[in-house]
């Protein structure tokens, strides 16, 4: 085998393993995206999460990601990955996500900012979207 077919090998089972190692350790905040006007799920729509900064009052994005064909952007943070206490922001890009399904949407973007006080704890945030409306509540 050439070197540059076991790098690609090799890449495959590094991704495999961290793959497998996201769904082992789920994240403790998830979302799901529900496209109410038509009864589907919110697929595709890319999403950032962000920490406020308490010394400087700005916001820092912590990861960004998209949703997958059930509305659901898996393995958002771990853990380990500085979930803590603190306030949060899920930023939703609404009107690219409309424009896709040749539709046009009131609101360019969706923002969701929560408190976290307990991180040990599990938080849902699901996002509820038509063209001209949004909801969201804390799920189980």
């Amino acid at each position: 085998m050439s070197a540059h077919r076991l790098q690609r090998l090799q890449g495959h089972i590094l991704l495999e393993n961290k793959i497998r190692a996201m769904a082992a350790s789920p994240s403790p905040l998830t979302t799901h995206v529900l496209n109410t006007a038509n009864g589907v799920p919110g697929s595709n729509m890319a999403l950032s999460l962000h920490r406020l900064d308490p010394s400087s009052e700005t916001w820092m994005v912590i990861t960004t990601g998209t949703t997958n064909s059930d509305g659901r952007c898996p393995g958002l943070i771990t853990q380990k990955e500085m979930f803590l206490s603190g306030v949060y922001k899920l930023r939703f890009e609404t009107a690219p996500y409309w424009d896709s399904l040749g539709e046009t949407s009131f609101y360019p973007y969706v923002e969701i900012v929560f408190t976290i006080k307990d991180p040990s704890q599990k938080y849902h945030i699901p996002l509820l979207l038509s063209r001209f409306s949004y909801s969201t509540y804390r799920g189980s």
